[in-house]
């Protein structure tokens, strides 16, 4: 769950005919990635696609194309294999063709309209001179120019003595000028003087408002095919865009297997590859692929430990990472794939990632009203793009989010910025829950140590548990950066030894733990000085020279830049941990926002309803639903941004590597075909 599926390496070699065979066997099998041939050797070199890869790379690209502009979707679940073959082989490239046919006509028709509708443009603008355009265009004695500008008033003032060697006429904004080649040089100068912008005389004989006319007609005709043409599209994707889907996934397939020699050693004779495969199917990949090759072996991936400048360690080939999350947390894989999959052997923040996530984004927004909403939002998208495997996963997440809200709005009495605690419905709710905790934490080290005399339940955070708010968020990201400090220290154990990790993340744990027990005992007790000694400054001052030895050392800064960095670096970590005061800023930001909505517009209307100004309470109305509308955009990308930000900044980057590569066995994933 917290780490990734354990690899093993395969290679195999065998004679040369076996090849086709063994590239169909691994994709069968739908586990085996191929790592690609790169070395020089004589005799030996990288193996050429299959002959019929042409064949079904220009169909791929066909149907690529198709979908490129098709609006196709499976909601039924995937179709078997041998459906799609049969497919292939019957009427299916016909109908691929047809409708290629019917999308090209309509883009011909779309650029049609645009270049009509550009020559209208013109026209609209030159048609007040009602000058036909051959006498524009077709005097080659005679240079014209045409310039729309807003002082056309002022041409003849402009042209002067010039007016009596040029024709010149003015319509509106537009000023055109007929004249020999010698006057050409003086006209340009005066239509720059009037600041004309140039006009592109369009082709054509007529006056404007003819070629208007045809230009209308042009374009209404070629509406109309465009309008066919989409009418033939949607019946196509309702009769085909399913198999669409399933033959690009099948053609991807093909093409991966009949151009997978290229990731390939091979000689006249022989063959060999190198791939991955997951550790537990081993047994099973040995005895399929046995059939195919002469020679098998499939050895468990074991890192050596190494650090440092120690050669052999970055020459080290990792194997692909493929998750190994619960189902239930899967999906936040999309969040980790942000920053990049963690390296092979790390912990795989993933699982924990599903939980934290929403939480922050909870502990930020939380309103009940806003986390319904957001539920509901969730709902629709899973019903209109649930179908595809992307939107499913937003969904996914998207309704934790508003789970988290939910909760966190109901533990705070707030409701679309409203304090729901004395409201009649919830009233006994709201009494039962302070009186069940109102003293809990009273008398207790939370109270007396931690300052948390008023986190009680409901949680006003925005009026008397402000201050506990901000307690809450300080302590909230000393938890997590500890946890991440944790991780990198197992990560780099792992990797490197325990001297290693204690250097590099263990130092950090004592200057966290030892700073923030410091800075809580000169808080809460006023006889403790900011230099008191005690043992929390001391993990403090033994922390930062481990920091100081670790950058040295292991991480390859030398001594003196241990001695200049170690101490920036401590502050550093003090303004991470600050960082996790957005959770109570930006939280308290938007009750504020709402409550100034609600102040404004609904009590506002409910004023204006009860002294009969029904306008005012209709003006207050709309400006109450238009906060709030702010007021959800707001939270749905703020309080995201912040939490990932806390996440992807602060947490992980005390311990996650993102250089790991994704696992992509050959074939791929199927999807919308079944039965391979």
């Amino acid at each position: 769950m917290l780490s990734s599926v354990e690899m093993s390496r395969l290679t195999m070699a065998g004679s040369i005919g076996e090849l086709d065979a063994a590239l169909r066997l691994c994709a069968d099998l739908g586990y085996i990635h191929l790592t690609p041939y790169s070395a020089e050797t004589d005799g030996i070199s990288v193996g050429t696609p299959h002959p019929d890869a042409d064949e079904v790379s220009t169909l791929l690209s066909k149907v690529r194309s198709a979908i490129a502009v098709l609006k196709c979707s499976n909601k039924e679940g995937p179709i078997s294999a041998k459906i799609v073959k049969q497919a292939l082989s019957g009427k299916f490239p016909g109908d691929l063709d047809s409708i290629s046919s019917i999308i090209e006509n309509k883009n011909n028709a779309d650029a049609e309209i645009t270049r009509l509708e550009e020559r209208v443009s013109i026209l609209n603008v030159i048609a007040p001179l009602n000058v036909p355009l051959e006498l524009m265009t077709e005097l080659k004695s005679v240079e014209v120019y045409l310039g729309e500008t807003g002082k056309a008033r002022k041409a003849h003032q402009v042209f002067g003595e010039l007016s009596s060697r040029i024709e010149m006429h003015v319509a509106g904004d537009v000023v055109a000028v007929a004249c020999a080649g010698k006057e050409a040089a003086e006209v340009q100068m005066a239509m720059g003087e009037l600041n004309a912008k140039p006009i592109q005389i369009p082709s054509g004989k007529g006056t404007p408002s003819e070629l208007l006319k045809e230009a209308s007609v042009g374009i209404a005709k070629n509406q109309q095919v465009v309008s066919s043409c989409e009418s033939k599209m949607e019946s196509w994707i309702q009769n085909n865009g399913r198999m669409l889907l399933a033959v690009q996934e099948h053609l991807e397939r093909e093409n991966e297997i009949l151009t997978g020699h290229t990731l390939c050693a091979t000689s006249s004779h022989a063959f060999a590859l190198e791939a991955w495969l997951p550790t537990t199917e081993a047994d099973n990949a040995r005895s399929v692929l046995s059939k195919a090759c002469s020679h098998l072996m499939i050895e468990e991936f074991v890192e050596e430990h190494g650090h440092g400048d120690d050669e052999h360690h970055h020459e080290t080939e990792y194997p692909p990472v493929e998750y190994d999350t619960l189902a239930i947390t899967r999906h936040a894989s999309a969040l980790t794939n942000l920053v990049g999959r963690p390296k092979y052997g790390s912990i795989d923040p993933t699982s924990m990632l599903a939980f934290t996530f929403p939480i922050f984004y909870g502990l930020i927004l939380g309103d009940a009203g806003y986390g319904l909403v957001i539920m509901l939002l969730a709902l629709v998208l899973k019903s209109k793009i649930g179908h595809d495997p992307v939107g499913a996963v937003g969904a996914r997440i998207l309704m934790n989010m508003g789970i988290a809200t939910f909760i966190v709005g109901v533990l705070t009495a707030e409701a679309f910025g409203f304090v729901i605690e004395n409201w009649s419905p919830f009233a006994a709710f709201y009494d039962s829950l302070y009186n069940a905790t109102h003293h809990s934490l009273t008398g207790t080290v939370f109270d007396e140590i931690f300052g948390l005399s008023h986190t009680y339940l409901p949680f006003h955070r925005a009026g008397g548990a402000l201050q506990d708010y901000i307690l809450l968020s300080i302590y909230l990201g000393c938890a997590h950066l500890l946890i991440g400090f944790i991780i990198g220290f197992i990560n780099v154990f792992r990797a490197h030894g325990p001297v290693a990790a204690f250097f590099e993340k263990g130092s950090w744990m004592l200057i966290l733990i030892g700073g923030s027990a410091h800075v809580l005992r000169f808080v809460t007790d006023e006889s403790y000085g900011t230099f008191e000694g005690s043992i929390w400054s001391a993990m403090v001052v033994i922390g930062v020279i481990c920091l100081i030895y670790g950058l040295a050392v292991y991480e390859g800064f030398g001594w003196l830049g241990g001695i200049i960095m170690g101490p920036i670096e401590t502050f550093g970590l003090l303004a991470n941990t600050l960082s996790y005061l957005r959770v109570m800023a930006v939280g308290v930001a938007g009750v504020k926002i709402a409550e100034i909505g609600n102040e404004m517009g609904f009590h506002g209307m409910a004023d204006a309803v009860s002294s009969g100004d029904y306008l005012v309470a209709v003006l207050c109305f709309l400006i109450w639903i238009g906060v709030q509308v702010f007021a959800l955009a707001l939270g749905l990308l703020s309080p995201s941004i912040h939490a990932v930000r806390l996440h992807f900044v602060e947490w992980m980057g005390k311990f996650y590597d993102g250089s790991g590569q994704e696992f992509a066995p050959i074939g791929g994933r199927p999807l919308h075909v079944e039965g391979h």
